[in-house]
């Protein structure tokens, strides 16, 4: 069992920076593909950002690359997603998974999410 909390989240300017956190519980978290998704009203939720078990291999969507990176740090278990040079269209609650490499498309833990406001 993984239990995931997010934190991080808030309102920020547009062109600013935010980074999330998505700590795990349990003793798994390493064996685990990581990724963050997001969901804005009104529409599907969206992948935003994925890691490898070891840290080694990121993956993102057109639509962030290159302004979100995200990391993770296994002795603390826990996941981050950077986000720089946010825009309103990235306004949306993001959530953490652990699941099947690469891109967590089986999701098997998520978590409650964080609220991401991007002013324009």
């Amino acid at each position: 069992q993984v239990q995931l909390v997010e934190s991080g989240g808030g309102l920020v300017q547009a062109g600013g920076s935010l980074r999330l956190s998505c700590a795990a519980s349990g003793r798994d978290f390493g064996t685990y593909a990581m990724g963050w998704f997001r969901q804005a009203p009104g529409k599907e939720s969206e992948f935003v950002a994925a890691i490898s078990k070891n840290g080694g291999s990121t993956y993102y969507p057109s639509a962030v690359k290159g302004r979100f990176t995200i990391s993770r740090d296994n002795a603390k278990n826990t996941v981050y997603l950077q986000m720089n040079n946010l825009k309103p269209e990235d306004t949306a609650i993001y959530s953490c998974a652990a699941g099947s490499p690469p891109v967590v498309a089986r999701k098997d833990y998520w978590g409650q999410g964080t609220q991401v406001t991007v002013s324009s």
